[in-house]
């Protein structure tokens, strides 16, 4: 029976340090981590064939105030329409598991998108996969992938880690400083920050 509990914290233990390894490969300045998706109306999405384009990916959860605040405000739309106006592709990401809260069916993520008129795909992650795959702790947390397909920025949306509505008047939107400036041939000021938000709820 010991043996067989030393077996399994070992097992346990090159599980977790291999999880973090995988993490460990997303920086900024390195590749992308690949995947391959389904959007909610069907459309394959493939990281690699986006190559080219500038790509943001957002995590998210309807339900947790601090995205409320980006969307309730509208926010969070305009941002998505303005880049997408500009050729940005944005993958919004929902990776909380089936039966957790911020799980949605493709219907459900479709139908919603629409009432809140969102500029982006909306990718259902229920499996987690994406999210471990970048080691997406919270929602909202925020990646950019730039042309040639290496990270530029990854961390909180802005700098105002607060469910509070009046904190956007101010606030330092960290993926928008970080397109502008990279399109505009200028290393990113700020290409890492502490997210912050609603735990993902992940399958385990």
């Amino acid at each position: 029976m010991k043996s067989f509990a030393k077996l399994t914290l070992a097992i346990t233990l090159v599980v977790g340090v291999l999880a973090f390894a995988a993490a460990a490969k997303v920086s900024v300045g390195a590749a992308a981590p690949s995947f391959q998706a389904t959007d909610s109306v069907g459309k394959k999405v493939d990281l690699e064939s986006l190559r080219g384009k500038y790509v943001v990916l957002e995590w998210c959860n309807w339900g947790c105030p601090y995205v409320q605040k980006h969307y309730n405000s509208g926010n969070m739309q305009a941002l998505q329409k303005k880049y997408a106006d500009k050729g940005v592709v944005w993958l919004t990401i929902f990776s909380s598991a089936e039966g957790a809260q911020g799980y949605y069916t493709n219907p459900q993520l479709t139908k919603i998108g629409a009432e809140k008129k969102m500029s982006s795909h909306l990718v259902s992650d229920a499996n987690g996969t994406i999210g471990k795959l970048y080691n997406a702790r919270n929602t909202p947390s925020m990646f950019v992938v730039n042309p040639e397909g290496n990270v530029i920025y990854m961390g909180g949306i802005d700098d105002q880690p607060t469910p509070d509505p009046s904190s956007l008047k101010g606030a330092r939107n960290f993926v928008s400083a970080a397109l502008d400036e990279s399109m505009a041939s200028k290393p990113v000021s700020v290409p890492t920050s502490r997210p912050y938000g609603c735990g993902i709820k992940y399958r385990d």
